[in-house]
């Protein structure tokens, strides 16, 4: 029987040879197997039935240290603008 709840790759929603598509049982983040079905799964959690828990901690983790990364960024940029200042205002 043909699969209705496939998204294809290619701007054609036809099931050509350069539009193939796999259907896998693993994350696409950690590789990990899941097992079990999706909507069976009663696990409360971002994610539950669809990510692996080593999964979404890896995508907190990332998200974290992004916004960390940030912050950092705007930090330095607020302390050479001060530097500068302070070199023009013992030049002046």
């Amino acid at each position: 029987m043909v699969q209705r709840l496939i998204t294809y790759r290619g701007r054609p929603s036809y099931a050509t040879k350069s539009n193939q598509t796999t259907v896998t049982t693993c994350v696409s983040i950690c590789k990990e197997e899941c097992t079990g079905a999706e909507m069976k799964k009663t696990v409360n959690r971002a994610f539950g039935g669809a990510l692996s828990g080593s999964a979404v901690r890896e995508r907190i983790i990332r998200a974290f240290l992004v916004e960390e990364q940030k912050i950092v960024k705007k930090v330095l940029k607020i302390q050479k603008s001060r530097e500068m200042q302070s070199a023009k205002a013992h030049e002046a």
